[in-house]
C-alpha cells in the first residue's frame, strides 16, 4: 500500500508515459532450417523464468531477423512475458544482453531521465499477481498486450528516490550472484577432484601403487571391481507416518546444476520416496535426468530427520563408499549414460529401470583412500550448504523489502545510499 505522507512526492502516471519503447517480438518460421542455428540471440518466453538475462537458449540468423516479425531487446529493457505455460505469464526479466525477442516477450524501455530501468524491474516484479489477472479479451490465451502494459499505473518517485530503491535491491542480486558463483566453482572442483582421483586414479600417493588388470581396465592393485548395488543401497527402505507435516520435494525443487535443493515444500502424509541427510535424489523420469536433476540432501535438521518426496526419485545411499562419493558419481557423464540407456516407457514419461545399476561397475577404492578424499572433500559440501543458506537468507530479506520499498512504505529518499554509475 502507497504511504500516504509520500503521496505528495510520488507520482501515479502511466508505464507509456516512462517507457520510450513498448513492443513485442516474433518468431521466424520453424520451417525453414536457414533461419535458425545462427549467431544471433533469441528469447523465447519461457526463459523469463531467469530474474537477469544473461543468453538465450536459442539462436536465429540474420535471414532470420529479417523475414520474421522479431525485434531487439537491449541491455537495460524489462522484459515481460506475456503469454507462456504454467506460470510463465507475468514473469519479469532484466536484460543484461541485447537479444531478439518472440511475440510472448514485451520489452520495456524507460526514459532514463525519468524513471530508473532497475526500478521498473523491482516495480513490476512486486506485482506478479496483478500482471496476471490482466487479460486481452480478444486473445484465446489471455495474453497481455502492448496496449494493456503501456496503461499500467506506476506509483514514480522522484528519479534519486527510485535510484536508491534500486540499488538497495540490487546489492541483495549482487550478493546471491556472488555465491551462486562460488557455488558453482565449489561444485566444480569437487567434481574435478573425483575425476582426478577415481576416474585418472591419480590420488595422494597413486605413484607408489602399482596398476592391475581388471574388468574395467587397470586399475589400482587392492581396488575392488564391484556392482552399484555393492556398494550402494538402491532406495533404502525407510519407515515414515502418515501424521504431520513433513519436507516434501517435488521434481520442481530441484535444479539442474547444482546439489542443492532449489526450494523445500511441507506437506502431509508419507506417499512417495524416503530420504534423509547425505543421501542422493537422481531423477529417474526424461526429461529431468538427461537435464541434470540430482540432489545431495543435507537441508535436514539432524541425521535422524526423515523427508519424502516424488517418487520419480530414485534414492542412492553409500553403503561401503562415502555419501559425497555416492553423489559426484551419479554426476558422471558414464553413470547416467548407463541410467538413460535402460529407460523404458511411453514417449516423454520413459523411466530408469533399477536394473541398470547390477550392470555398471566401479573399481572400489580401499579405506585409506576413501577416508582421504573424505577429508578433502566434506568441507567443500558443507562450504557449498552454507553458501546455499546465505542465499535463502538473502533472498527471504530481499523479497521482505521489496514490497515495501517500491510502495513508498519504507521511506529511503534521505538515505546517504552510493548510486551506481549506471545509474546515476
Amino acid at each position: 500500500m502507497q504511504n500516504n505522507n509520500l503521496l505528495f512526492d510520488w507520482q501515479k502516471i502511466q508505464l507509456k508515459e516512462i517507457c520510450s519503447n513498448i513492443y513485442s517480438g516474433g518468431t521466424p518460421s520453424t520451417k525453414d532450417e536457414s533461419y535458425w542455428n545462427g549467431n544471433i540471440l533469441w528469447l523465447s518466453s519461457g526463459e523469463i523464468k531467469k530474474r537477469y538475462i544473461i543468453s538465450s537458449n536459442q539462436k536465429i540468423t540474420q535471414k532470420g531477423v529479417d523475414n520474421s516479425s522479431t525485434k531487439l531487446a537491449r541491455e537495460n529493457d524489462v522484459l515481460i512475458a506475456s503469454a507462456g505455460q504454467g506460470y510463465t505469464r507475468g514473469n519479469v526479466a532484466f536484460c543484461l544482453i541485447d537479444t531478439y525477442i518472440n511475440q510472448s516477450l514485451i520489452s520495456l524501455r524507460t526514459d532514463k531521465r525519468i524513471c530508473s530501468e532497475k526500478f521498473l524491474f523491482f516495480n513490476l516484479m512486486d506485482r506478479y499477481d496483478e500482471l496476471r489477472n490482466l487479460s486481452d479479451s480478444n486473445s484465446s490465451r489471455g495474453s497481455l498486450t502492448c496496449e494493456m502494459m503501456g496503461k499500467l499505473p506506476i506509483y514514480l518517485p522522484p528519479l534519486p528516490t527510485q535510484q536508491k530503491i534500486a540499488a538497495i535491491l540490487s546489492a541483495y542480486d549482487d550478493l546471491i550472484e556472488n555465491n551462486t558463483r562460488r557455488i558453482k566453482i565449489l561444485e566444480e572442483m569437487a567434481q574435478a577432484i573425483y575425476h582426478e582421483w577415481f576416474v585418472n586414479f591419480r590420488f595422494p600417493g597413486h605413484e607408489g601403487v602399482q596398476m592391475v588388470e581388471s574388468e574395467l581396465g587397470l586399475v589400482p592393485e587392492g581396488w575392488e571391481i564391484v556392482k552399484i548395488p555393492d556398494a550402494v543401497i538402491i532406495n533404502p527402505r525407510i519407515a515414515l507416518s502418515k501424521e504431520g507435516i513433513k519436507p516434501f520435494l517435488s521434481m520442481g525443487c530441484l535444479s539442474e546444476n547444482t546439489m542443492n535443493v532449489q526450494t523445500i515444500e511441507y506437506r502431509e502424509g508419507n506417499s512417495g520416496s524416503k530420504f534423509q541427510n547425505c543421501d542422493t535424489l537422481f531423477a529417474r523420469i526424461t526429461p529431468c535426468l538427461e537435464n541434470g536433476k540430482t540432489v545431495f540432501v543435507q537441508f535436514l535438521p539432524t541425521d535422524s530427520d526423515i523427508a519424502f518426496g516424488s517418487t520419480e526419485f530414485i534414492v542412492l545411499r553409500s553403503k561401503t563408499l562415502t555419501p559425497e562419493f555416492v553423489y559426484l558419481l551419479s554426476r558422471t557423464e558414464s553413470f547416467r549414460d548407463n541410467a538413460i540407456k535402460s529407460m523404458s516407457g511411453a514417449t516423454g514419461r520413459q523411466r530408469v529401470q533399477e536394473e541398470c545399476f547390477k550392470k555398471y561397475l566401479i573399481a572400489h577404492p580401499d579405506m585409506i583412500t576413501l577416508n582421504a578424499f573424505d577429508e578433502v572433500i566434506k568441507p567443500i559440501f558443507q562450504s557449498v550448504y552454507t553458501l546455499s543458506l546465505k542465499n535463502t537468507n538473502l533472498r527471504r530479506t530481499r523479497d521482505l523489502l521489496l514490497p515495501k520499498l517500491i510502495s513508498g512504505e519504507i521511506d529511503v529518499s534521505e538515505l546517504n545510499i552510493r548510486i551506481p554509475e549506471a545509474e546515476a
